[in-house]
């Protein structure tokens, strides 16, 4: 019998809350309106949400059809809109908003196409899509480059092993609140641990080099 979580849906009220935290103060820097800011904080709470459950065949998605999870990315817009003077060094607030979104929906992504039976390999990718799908949308919306494309950073790669772990704890009948919290608290470290100790993923390969750094022939 598949283990019953009853965490997941706080998990994701709490996605929501901090994911739209992160859109309204991106949208705040960016200088939008009030409607621009509720707009961004549907985005940044809701996208991954969306993506997933269209890919899932969850039809209609939790971005438009939960009232209370409109409602909670809604008040984290106003909000931030009210206390974004108070808040300072911005861009490394949205960072740390952002960590906490990627982590709590990497696994509750996860974890909902389990519950629907969409088998382990499809669930760690729409775990992964959840979790960096809201921060993909607000960035778009901004006019950035969706920071799980470049410099490299780690980013969807603590997605991957957050889901990963959820799905093998799942399906080794070990998942429980304590166990779910720690595969969040897995990928939050990781994504701001990356941060602090300026950890990259691998890029190209560009060959062998000499001694001055240059390429050989």
């Amino acid at each position: 019998m598949l283990p019953d979580l009853p965490l997941e849906p706080v998990l994701e009220l709490v996605g929501v809350f901090v994911g739209a935290l992160s859109g309204g103060l991106a949208a705040v820097r960016k200088q939008f309106d009030i409607f621009g800011i509720l707009v961004l904080a549907w985005a940044a709470g809701l996208g991954g949400g969306l993506m997933r459950d269209v890919l899932i065949g969850d039809v209609p998605p939790v971005g438009i059809s939960h009232w209370e999870l409109i409602v909670t990315a809604c008040l984290a817009g106003v909000l931030m809109s009210f206390l974004h003077l108070r808040i300072d060094r911005a861009r490394r607030v949205i960072v740390v908003l952002d960590a906490g979104a990627l982590a709590l929906f990497s696994v509750v992504g996860t974890l909902k196409g389990l519950e629907l039976g969409a088998g382990a390999t499809a669930s760690v990718c729409v775990g992964v899509i959840t979790g960096v799908g809201g921060g993909v949308l607000r960035d778009l919306l901004t006019g950035e480059v969706p920071v799980v494309l470049h410099h490299r950073q780690l980013y969807a790669i603590p997605a991957v092993l957050g889901a990963s772990l959820t799905a093998v704890l799942w399906l080794t009948s070990n998942l429980t609140v304590v166990t779910s919290l720690l595969a969040v608290a897995l990928v939050f470290a990781l994504r701001v641990g990356s941060l602090r100790f300026h950890l990259q993923a691998p890029g190209p390969w560009h060959g062998p080099r000499d001694a001055s750094g240059r390429m050989r022939e």
